[in-house]
């Protein structure tokens, strides 16, 4: 993927500013003889202070939230927040607004808890309390191992790094309004050269935040960009590590971007109705309000992981990508929202993105059902329609959809049946034409009248040379694009069935690989297969199950029951045909043709 230039900042935008900073530097003076004057006692000066301070932050730049969506009066109302300490302004000179303490204010709802330290206005901890990581305790998102090396979720990302650390490292003054359960927090900070503004709104049941941040250095705007700095906290091996991508939408064009074209600190310019990082299962992706003016900037670093996270002694170390992005407005303040949770399309799907053109406008597309999306999604939804109505339970809901699908391709087994017959009964015929011009090499003219005369054979005797091989054909796409739907369907994780505790996982015993092994080698040994000679058939039938059966070894566990039982079913689908008038003639015409050989 091309990278862009850093966009050149809005022109106005400096005069702008420096009007609201000479506001707010006026509100201040004029504050001050009042404190004096009607101010209380020295034992409760600081907290008149900080309510100065306070007042003074209100009146800085901060654009104002305006989500777009139905739900946006629910951002008047946020979940529940706890207060784990209070900052106190430094106020020592005219123009300067910092916290003396570091405290920590916890954000939760109905679906996360979030921790914001002032120090850098940022996240220490993003819990989803509806899931649990590998080991079945609380999924935290943050990566703290990657964070304490490359940042914080909701840092701020600047070209100038030595300015990208201070704003990450100070202390921010820490307001909310309505008191002990607030609506919003904002963060403030200044000391007469810089000067930076936060402000986030929390809805009570998404997992959408509402983010605007403005920065000024010399009365000029900066561009500071919201980030997702060091990817999921739930990435515990390499192999889930492996996952991470840098993904955005703009209109009906979704672009993915491996781990391998990701360069550090690249800078991607929009418009992006929205972009950020993702992994197998969870994403945190921003949504600009203005996706015009929108640039993203790619975040690429490395850590070292245990190379087994189960043993607690394990010395040997991996070393791992971690992938990150910052999103938001380079030519003046970040007004946006960002979506930090599941990969799951009920949640997906209830965040509308004004402004897409030629695709749902949701987040659905973060989502990748790859080619066979077409098949992979119905699959997906109907096979949550008989989780939730008929089996709650996703192998037998597994199951009992892998029969429905099997019974529905029948006919296609018998018409295949039917073919391979025909071309049996026609196969001494298309022998002895080949035989009549295999004197005449490859390339002579002569060859296409032998191709025209079995052309007309098969027309005469109504033969399809693909009848035989059409149920495979469109077993083949179901079969891809469950594999597909296995591995992005967020409601298959950690789902048990049996003796397997995570159908997207898998099977840890093995047992559903081995069962593909044999159920295929019995299915092969079972069909008729017109047209092969028959040491080249017993080869094939040996061959193909042990194949595919290493191909399965480590596949998702949700697969492997599929695969396995749709072989099952089939096996009791050929032994009744087998019985039929039609099974028996094929058989006897394969028996006579391997007595043939054998002479």
């Amino acid at each position: 993927m091309a990278e862009f230039k850093n966009p050149q900042q809005e022109p106005g935008m400096e005069r702008k500013l420096l009007l609201v900073f000479a506001l707010t530097f006026l509100v201040i003076m004029l504050f001050q003889p009042l404190l004096k004057k009607y101010g209380p006692q020295p034992p409760a000066k600081q907290e008149s202070s900080r309510e100065s301070s306070q007042a003074s932050s209100n009146q800085a730049q901060v654009p104002p939230v305006s989500p777009t969506n139905s739900g946006a009066q629910d951002l008047q109302n946020a979940g529940v927040v706890h207060a784990a300490g209070r900052t106190s302004a430094s106020a020592a000179t005219q123009g300067v607004q910092q916290a003396t303490t570091e405290a920590e204010t916890v954000i939760e709802n109905d679906v996360y808890r979030i921790v914001f330290t002032n120090r850098g206005g940022q996240v220490k901890s993003w819990v989803l309390k509806k899931y649990t990581d590998d080991k079945d305790g609380q999924l935290e998102l943050v990566n703290h191992a990657a964070a304490e090396k490359y940042g914080y979720p909701l840092s701020l990302w600047t070209y100038d790094e030595g300015l990208r650390n201070k704003l990450n490292s100070v202390l921010y003054v820490e307001s909310g309004a309505g008191g002990a359960a607030p609506s919003e927090i904002n963060f403030s900070y200044s000391d007469g050269d810089v000067s930076m503004q936060k402000r986030f709104k929390f809805d009570r049941s998404s997992y959408v935040v509402a983010v605007n941040t403005a920065v000024t250095q010399k009365d000029s705007p900066v561009a500071a960009l919201p980030m997702w700095p060091a990817g999921f906290g739930s990435d515990l091996t390499g192999r889930q590590y492996a996952t991470e991508q840098i993904l955005y939408q703009y209109d009906d064009k979704v672009e993915r971007l491996a781990i391998k074209k990701i360069s550090g600190s690249g800078t991607l310019q929009g418009p992006f109705n929205w972009a950020g990082v993702a992994d197998q299962y969870f994403a945190a992706v921003f949504l600009p309000q203005t996706p015009q003016s929108a640039a993203m900037v790619t975040l690429h670093n490395t850590i070292e992981i245990p190379h087994n996270s189960s043993d607690a002694n394990n010395k040997q170390m991996d070393k791992v990508d971690v992938l990150g992005a910052a999103v938001g407005n380079v030519k003046g303040p970040t007004e946006e929202r960002i979506y930090v949770g599941p990969k799951a399309l009920s949640d997906l799907e209830a965040v509308p993105v004004p402004g897409i053109t030629g695709a749902e406008p949701d987040l659905r597309a973060i989502i990748d059902f790859g080619w066979l999306g077409i098949i992979a999604r119905p699959l997906f939804l109907w096979l949550k329609w008989m989780y939730n109505h008929i089996v709650p339970n996703w192998g037998w809901a597994i199951l009992l959809q892998t029969l429905i699908i099997n019974l529905a391709l029948l006919p296609l087994r018998l018409a295949q049946m039917k073919s391979m017959l025909k071309m049996q009964r026609v196969a001494p015929q298309i022998k002895s034409i080949q035989e009549k011009y295999k004197k005449y090499s490859l390339r002579d003219p002569r060859k296409a009248e032998m191709n025209a005369e079995i052309s007309e054979l098969y027309k005469k005797e109504g033969v399809n040379p693909a009848g035989g091989c059409l149920p495979l054909v469109i077993q083949m796409p179901f079969l891809f694009a469950y594999y597909r739907m296995l591995n992005v369907a967020m409601d298959l994780r950690h789902a048990p069935w049996m003796w397997v505790h995570d159908l997207s996982a898998p099977d840890p015993w093995h047992i559903l690989p081995v069962a593909i092994i044999v159920t295929m080698l019995i299915m092969q040994r079972m069909t008729p297969q017109a047209g092969m000679d028959p040491a080249q058939q017993k080869m094939m039938n040996v061959m193909m199950p042990g194949m595919l059966g290493i191909m399965s070894w480590n596949l998702p566990a949700g697969l492997g029951l599929y695969w396995s039982a749709g072989q099952l079913i089939g096996i009791v689908q050929q032994s009744v045909m087998n019985r039929t008038s039609l099974g028996r003639e094929m058989r006897e015409m394969m028996a006579k043709r391997a007595r043939k050989k054998e002479k």
